[in-house]
């Protein structure tokens, strides 16, 4: 198996980056609401890694996702999404790349089919921290969208979350997760 595939047509066009989402831009909406270009391709999967809630949010400072390299038996299940090259910039403000993420090319396995994608990793972690129950919820719920795996999806959902002292970012974020 080769570690790199050649984008084919009905992964990607010229114009189109490919992009592994692991947290809560694996639930479309919130994706499209950030860069409307985002497709869904499927369903992949990170061997060797793992993910945590560790990485520190420079809005609110709770944890969000990172993944992170970890024994070659583990894995981390994400969802692949093309998006148009020009709204690349939209999604790496939107990530704070450079404040707090960077970004890396990783090897996933689409369909039994190694692809090249573009992938974020936290640059600031604290293994202290905790995510807010509705950032939780968001990352479930593209689990959820996207068929991921019942186990994956179970260790999701027992993630120990805070609550968000700020009740309107709350209900804000929670409105998407139930879709309005």
């Amino acid at each position: 198996m080769t570690n790199e595939v050649v984008a084919t047509p009905y992964l990607s066009s010229q114009d189109e980056e490919i992009y592994f989402a692991y947290g809560s831009n694996m639930l479309s909406c919130r994706l499209q609401e950030r860069v409307p270009s985002a497709r869904a391709l499927g369903v992949a999967t990170l061997s060797g890694h793992q993910l945590l809630w560790h990485k520190v949010s420079k809005k609110d400072g709770s944890g969000k996702c990172d993944v992170v390299a970890a024994t070659p038996e583990a894995e981390v299940y994400g969802v692949l999404f093309g998006i148009a090259q020009a709204e690349k910039p939209k999604l790496d403000a939107a990530e704070g790349l450079g404040a707090g993420y960077a970004e890396r090319q990783v090897v996933v396995v689409l369909g039994g089919r190694p692809v090249t994608a573009t992938m974020y990793y936290a640059t600031n972690i604290n293994a202290e921290l905790r995510p807010y129950s509705w950032y939780r919820e968001l990352v479930v719920a593209g689990a959820r969208e996207h068929g991921l795996p019942a186990a994956y999806l179970a260790a999701l959902e027992d993630v120990p979350v805070l609550q968000d002292p700020d009740a309107k970012r709350h209900a804000e974020h929670m409105a998407l997760v139930a879709g309005r």
